[in-house]
């Protein structure tokens, strides 16, 4: 039996596992800090109350008891060892035959920015995105509080760094304050969300129809862009900008980059500014070809050598590759290349509205983009909760036994 590690419960991880479960000689062990698997591209309805815990998060033992051959462990990987083939695990070792790295990246709050780390949230990880919804519900308390006719003050939110992640929480949020209006009143107008970013437009490297059709979403919806913004300094109630100028905020979410994880900094590999592990054609690390990465811990570049987004696509597609990779050192082949690119992006924008490019040369905007992306998601998510049910009565069948 080959024994497969894979090192990390994203969706890179879940996908390798899945891809890898098909395979009688195959047995895959899974192995994160976490007990579940955060569903983090749906963390902007989750901080917004649009969606709740049992939404974003899927109980990684249940899910992998729904394979016949899969076993998940929960502990922290602090090193890998390539040349005995092993990581320890409590006091024992667990080899392996390959092993796949699938950690992700987390929020890079960048040290060059005074009080960024201290003063803001992140929603890389699920308890970051649950504290930032914290904040935001008790902020629409308080504006619930305020009588009618009383004067109040504006209370803002900052969204740093408008990319992907960034952009759909700004619009989810600003279409629930919008919605908000109805049961707070006026008073729901005094929450503003800004926005902001120092490139000189919003979702830096996609296409102009993207940008465009966001942006004027966004202003629909009463965002504030700030572009060409330069933070210098985050204290507890103002952002500080290089120009000068000042933004007093009731609280600030950062999306504005990554760094990779810490298991990153334990592999001795060549690696990007940013510690993602620069991998070869084949996605195998430091020339050992049965030790493989994945997803957004990797520097992925396309056939042009333009650097990737970290999306969910891309880990996933990765996840694939190496999948059929493995099989082939198995039955002594040689892989073919991997291929990275992207193959199409859709924003959620708020309430039933996206916006969607797919090929190049598809295009979508409004309700059908959005009930288009909301199909790809609920499939995937539909797949988890399959594999999490069979899981479940698989761990009861076992403890009646």
């Amino acid at each position: 039996m080959v024994k497969v590690l894979v090192i990390g419960g994203g969706y890179g991880g879940l996908r390798t596992v899945e891809s890898l479960s098909k395979y009688e000689d195959v047995e895959v062990t899974l192995v994160d800090q976490n007990p579940y698997h955060y569903l983090q591209t749906e963390a902007y309805g989750y901080i917004a109350g649009k969606f709740d815990v049992n939404d974003i998060a899927i109980d990684l033992s249940n899910w992998s008891l729904g394979f016949e051959r899969v076993k998940f462990l929960q502990t922290t990987v602090t090193s890998v060892d390539f040349e005995n083939r092993c990581i320890d695990y409590k006091d024992e070792k667990i080899f392996f035959d390959y092993v796949v790295i699938g950690i992700g990246a987390k929020t890079n709050f960048f040290s060059f920015i005074e009080g960024l780390r201290e003063n803001s949230y992140g929603v890389k990880s699920l308890y970051r995105a649950f504290n930032f919804r914290k904040e935001f519900e008790e902020l629409i308390y308080q504006k619930l509080q305020t009588r009618e006719g009383e004067s109040s003050d504006e209370l803002n939110i900052a969204i740093g760094g408008a990319g992907l992640s960034g952009v759909e929480v700004a619009a989810e949020m600003a279409y629930v304050i919008k919605n908000y209006s109805k049961t707070i009143g006026n008073r729901a107008k005094d929450i503003k969300i800004y926005l902001i970013d120092a490139s000189d437009t919003i979702l830096p490297g996609t296409s102009k129809y993207i940008i465009k059709n966001t942006t004027k979403r966004l202003q629909v919806l009463g965002v504030k862009i700030l572009t060409n913004a330069f933070i210098s300094k985050v204290d507890s109630s103002s952002i500080h900008f290089k120009n000068g100028e000042e933004l007093d905020y009731s609280f600030m979410v950062f999306t504005g980059g990554i760094k990779a994880s810490d298991l990153n900094e334990a592999i001795k590999s060549e690696k990007n500014r940013i510690d993602q592990l620069i991998v070869d054609k084949t996605l195998n690390v430091s020339g050992y070809k049965n030790v493989f990465a994945i997803g957004d811990c990797i520097e992925m570049r396309d056939e042009r050598g333009n650097i990737l987004p970290p999306t969910a696509q891309s880990a996933e597609r990765s996840a694939e590759y190496v999948a059929k990779a493995i099989r082939s050192r198995i039955d002594n082949a040689e892989p073919e290349i991997f291929h990275a690119s992207v193959m199409g992006m859709f924003v959620a924008l708020g309430g039933k509205y996206a916006v969607g490019e797919v090929f190049t040369f598809i295009k979508v905007r409004g309700s059908m983009a959005f009930f288009l992306k909301k199909a790809i998601t609920y499939a995937y998510y539909i797949g988890l909760r399959l594999r999490i049910n069979t899981g479940f009565k698989n761990r009861v069948r076992n403890r009646d036994i």
